[in-house]
């Protein structure tokens, strides 16, 4: 007898939802650094780093835990 549980998502469901959600936190995690104050302008704001490949690579995971979450296995 097979063992099947009832379970929505299977194991690849799952590496795909933990792969998208490092990315996001890896795309947040780029997006850090310092800000700027009254006293001192901080020009690393506008940085090609925090202003497009950040916010790409947490879009990125955005994407991929979506399609982890609909993945459906071909029977």
């Amino acid at each position: 007898m097979k063992n099947k549980s009832n379970s929505v998502f299977e194991k690849r469901n799952f590496i795909l939802i933990g792969v998208g959600t490092a990315l996001v936190i890896i795309g947040f995690l780029l997006m850090m650094g310092p800000g700027t104050t009254l006293d001192h302008f901080e020009p690393d704001i506008f940085s090609v780093r925090r202003i497009r490949v950040a916010p790409m690579v947490s879009l990125v995971g955005f994407i991929v835990m979506i399609f982890g979450i609909l993945y459906k296995k071909k029977s």
